[in-house]
Formats: C-alpha cells, sequence, structure tokens
C-alpha cells in the first residue's frame, strides 16, 4: 500500500500592477486637476472681459482672450519676439549663473568659518533687506553699459536667497557626519568634499528655486526701467501706447519663461538628490 505525498504549493504573490495602475491614475488626476484650474480661470477672465464687467474690479477695459490670442500670434511671427526672449534669456542665465556660484561659495564660507562670518556677515545683513531694484541707479553710476547693469542687478536679486539657504542647510547638517569622517581620518576637504556639500544640495537647490523666481522679477523691472531690448521693454513700451493685447502678452510670456527656468532648476535638483528617500506620491 502506498501513500502518495503532495506539497502544497506555494502562494502566488499579489502583482504589482494594481498598486502602478493606481500610482498612474493618481498622477493622471493631479495633471488633470492642474489643467482644469488653467481653464476654469482662462474661462471666467473671457466672461468677465466679453461681458464688460464692472464689479469691485473693472473688466471692460481688459482684452479678451480672442484679442490676446490673435496678438500673440501675430508676435510669433516677428523677429523681434524672438529677439526679447533671446536677451532676457541671456541676462536672467548669466546674472542667476554668477548668483549661484558666489551665493553658495559665500554661504558655505560664512557658515564653517568663524571668522570670515564675523567680516562678511555684517555687511550681508545690512545690505540684504535692500531691494535689488533700488541698486538701479547705483547700477547707472557703476557700470558703463546698461546691460551690465541689469545683469548685476539680476545677480544681486538672487544671491541673497541662495546665500541664506545655503548657509542655514550647513548649519543644519548633524556633527555626528562630520566627526565620523575625522574619526576615519579625514580633513577639513573631505568634510567638505563628502559630507557638507552633499548635505547641503536639497536645502541649495530649495535657494536656487527661490533666488530664479526674484531674479525673474528684478531683470523684468530693470527691463522696464533701462532696457532697450527684452521682453520686459517690450511690455512697458505696450502700455505707453496703451496697447493692452500686447501688454498681456508680455505678462504672459514672463510668466511661461518664469515657470520653464524654475521647472528646470527643480528638475535638475530632483536628479541630483536622487539619493535621497521621498515620501511616496510625493513627485510632481
Amino acid at each position: 500500500m502506498t501513500v502518495e505525498t503532495r506539497t502544497a504549493a506555494p502562494p502566488r504573490q499579489a502583482p504589482a500592477v494594481p498598486q502602478e495602475r493606481a500610482a498612474n491614475g493618481g498622477r493622471t488626476r493631479r495633471r488633470l486637476t492642474r489643467v482644469a484650474s488653467v481653464l476654469v480661470a482662462a474661462g471666467l477672465w473671457q466672461v468677465l472681459t466679453v461681458t464688460d464687467a464692472r464689479l469691485w474690479l473693472r473688466f471692460d477695459r481688459l482684452p479678451t482672450l480672442g484679442e490676446i490670442a490673435a496678438h500673440a500670434a501675430n508676435r510669433l511671427t516677428t523677429q523681434v519676439y524672438y529677439l526679447d526672449l533671446l536677451q532676457s534669456l541671456i541676462r536672467i542665465l548669466t546674472g542667476f549663473g554668477l548668483a549661484a556660484v558666489a551665493g553658495i561659495a559665500v554661504g558655505v564660507l560664512v557658515a564653517r568659518s568663524t571668522k570670515a562670518g564675523d567680516v562678511l556677515l555684517p555687511l550681508l545683513e545690512a545690505v540684504r533687506p535692500i531691494p535689488a531694484i533700488a541698486l538701479v541707479p547705483v547700477a547707472i553710476l557703476l557700470f558703463p553699459a546698461d546691460e551690465q547693469g541689469i545683469v548685476f542687478i539680476t545677480c544681486a536679486a538672487a544671491f541673497f536667497p541662495i546665500m541664506v539657504s545655503t548657509r542655514h542647510a550647513v548649519r543644519a547638517l548633524p556633527t555626528l557626519w562630520e566627526d565620523a569622517v575625522r574619526t576615519l581620518g579625514g580633513d577639513r576637504r573631505h568634510v567638505l568634499w563628502y559630507v557638507v556639500l552633499p548635505g547641503i544640495l536639497p536645502g541649495v537647490f530649495g535657494g536656487l528655486s527661490v533666488g530664479m523666481g526674484v531674479a525673474w522679477i528684478c531683470v523684468i523691472s530693470a527691463e522696464m526701467i533701462s532696457g532697450e531690448f527684452g521682453v520686459g521693454y517690450r511690455t512697458w513700451m505696450s502700455y505707453t501706447i496703451v496697447d493692452y493685447p500686447a501688454v498681456l502678452v508680455g505678462m504672459i510670456t514672463i510668466g511661461l519663461l518664469g515657470w520653464l527656468t524654475s521647472a528646470a532648476v527643480e528638475l535638475v535638483g530632483r536628479r541630483v538628490t536622487r539619493w535621497l528617500p521621498r515620501a511616496e506620491g510625493s513627485g510632481s
């Protein structure tokens, strides 16, 4: 008599497909919500301008979406529009690049060196509350060309958010990390390269994102005051000749440029800090 023995089949693991579908569905809903919010705002603008609404605010003098779209289509066919875009981008990238290098270097220096902090921080804190656009008269006196003055104002605007964020990020690093490197025989150079610079990346990119937004505000303002080309200059000239559709096209262009450059900074920040743990659903 033989006894048959049967081994139970191992339990099947639940596929990860439902979780992936749920995550993709969540991202899709978020994108649709963002698009819907823009469409609702545009629709509200169209209703208020077409009906010449005069509530607490006056919309009877503002152009409709059709007028704005027609003017934008006309501007996109002109060479001057792209020249203005290029001029503003060169100014913002030059000023922001200089501010990023100087802000990170000075932020690390004043946070790591007591002597440097004692020398530089009083001067920096005295200048920091001054709006960068208030430096236009100084820039006109210091620099022989308007182009250099606009870059200087842009750099000054972005420098302080980057420097302050970097300084706070360095001071927030756990001292245990530095002690571990020194215990293993590392010197100040090793601490800077393997502890400070990687550890402050999230704070640095937060300051870079804020600095980019502030830089756009100031470069557009500087172009309106002393520029000859650029999106800000063209928008202000349109206002002086009462061309309100052109003003709105300029404002939309400024918003798109600011959004694209800030998104680029955040994308680079996510790529550089991908080794950090992230909460589920934190991606944009």
